[in-house]
């Protein structure tokens, strides 16, 4: 008999799955409805591009807001914040160059809409690029959906209103209101997505046929070759060679917590026995976790970033464009600053692609064919994600002079 009084009930990646393989089927074997369902994917696809500016918007004002004034964090929060975001860059860094070394030559079989060139846009400089990240009129970027400048002005806004003190409460709290209404709205959205993906899936394969599916293989395994690679490089490097610690030791204390991250594909589930491990096993104090932890649960998405960067050069490729040093400077800049939104989102990652690929003026085909193997991939973004916040908390410990080094070397098998 079973003892557990709650009902079993879907999950939105097993919707998202068995839509996946219905799409399959009915753009093998009945090429007529796939064409009579395709409304149904692009309505999902206008609902994605509809939510990404405004959750974008309240999702880095409010995240931003909610670390208080930055000037009281002090030398631990300036030295988590500078953590997390140089491991960030590297992630975007080493997916993009996973990439380049191994380029999905398959996705140029695909036939997805290219990206309209504008022949003003195409001689634009990376510098240029830069500068236009400061919008004119904020309201007009908005409109217009440019990303970055939208990311400019949300980041300044929340500036402003830390500075502002007691009179700028109101409009953060109205933002923040804001936020989980987007929030909301987004899980909404996302519920939509068994459906959208059936429709875009169908449509796709009735037009390439099962090539497909070989490329969506290939796709996973190149990601995870970056991801493990930034794992291996990135954390191992830093535990190694920055802060001298045995890389065994760190392994075995945190091998509860990631097998946690794989099975629920959460950084916040895991928040509590990710807590546990550094403190019992790896000598890591409270007052670090307590306050390295959380913020990593917000703004640590190595994981998403590994994936970007692959994610993006697959889009690119495509729709048969060369990204150019301005595009690859726009994803890095927008996948760091946009990460402060993506914590708790159902389906954040997914919507976090098409806030890139917006921003890129890339396909929004790719979300929808890369939505059914997401689940796949969440697991190694999710263990990417905990094993850096980890490595963030051990690092702020030890630089901090805090870190019970004899606890670490002589953690056992866990």
């Amino acid at each position: 008999m079973n003892s557990d009084p709650r009902p079993w009930r879907p999950r939105l990646w097993h919707a998202v799955l068995l839509g996946l393989l219905a799409g399959v089927g009915i753009g093998l074997y009945s090429p007529t409805t796939a064409s009579l369902i395709e409304p149904v994917g692009q309505i999902f696809l206008r609902a994605i591009q509809m939510i990404v500016v405004p959750l974008v918007f309240s999702s880095v004002v409010a995240g931003v807001v909610s670390l208080g004034d930055l000037r009281s964090l002090g030398r631990i929060g300036a030295k988590t914040l500078g953590i997390y975001l140089l491991t960030t860059v590297m992630a975007i860094t080493i997916g993009l160059t996973a990439a380049a070394l191994f380029p999905q030559e398959n996705a140029a079989n695909l036939s997805l809409s290219e990206r309209p060139v504008d022949a003003a846009q195409s001689t634009v400089s990376l510098v240029d690029r830069l500068v236009q990240v400061v919008p004119t009129n904020p309201i007009d970027a908005m409109a217009r959906g440019d990303v970055l400048a939208i990311l400019f002005f949300a980041v300044l806004l929340a500036v402003g209103i830390l500075r502002a003190g007691e009179v700028g409460l109101p409009l953060a709290r109205g933002i923040a209101s804001l936020s989980e209404i987007m929030l909301q709205i987004t899980t909404v959205v996302m519920w939509l997505a068994p459906l959208g993906v059936m429709s875009l899936m169908a449509g796709t394969v009735s037009e390439q046929g099962v090539g497909l599916l070989g490329t969506l293989a290939s796709l996973v395994a190149l990601y995870f070759a970056a991801a493990l690679t930034h794992v291996i490089v990135v954390y191992g490097g830093i535990l190694k060679l920055v802060l001298r610690l045995p890389l065994h030791a760190f392994v075995r204390g945190m091998m509860t917590p990631m097998s946690v991250a794989v099975s629920t594909t959460s950084s916040s589930a895991t928040l509590p026995v990710t807590t546990a491990a550094l403190e019992e096993n790896l000598g890591v104090p409270r007052r670090i976790t307590g306050f390295v932890l959380p913020l990593g649960a917000t703004l640590n998405m190595d994981g998403t970033g590994v994936y970007l960067g692959v994610v993006a050069s697959f889009a690119a490729h495509a729709a048969g464009v060369v990204l150019t040093p301005a595009d690859y400077a726009t994803l890095i800049l927008t996948a760091t600053l946009a990460s402060i939104g993506t914590a708790g989102i159902p389906g954040g990652s997914l919507v976090m692609v098409g806030t890139v690929l917006t921003a890129l003026n890339l396909p929004l085909e790719v979300f929808a064919i890369i939505a059914g193997v997401d689940r796949v991939i969440d697991m190694g973004r999710t263990l990417v994600n905990v094993t850096g916040d980890a490595t963030a908390a051990v690092w702020v410990a030890k630089s901090s002079g805090c870190l019970d080094e004899e606890a670490f070397a002589r953690v056992g098998p866990h």
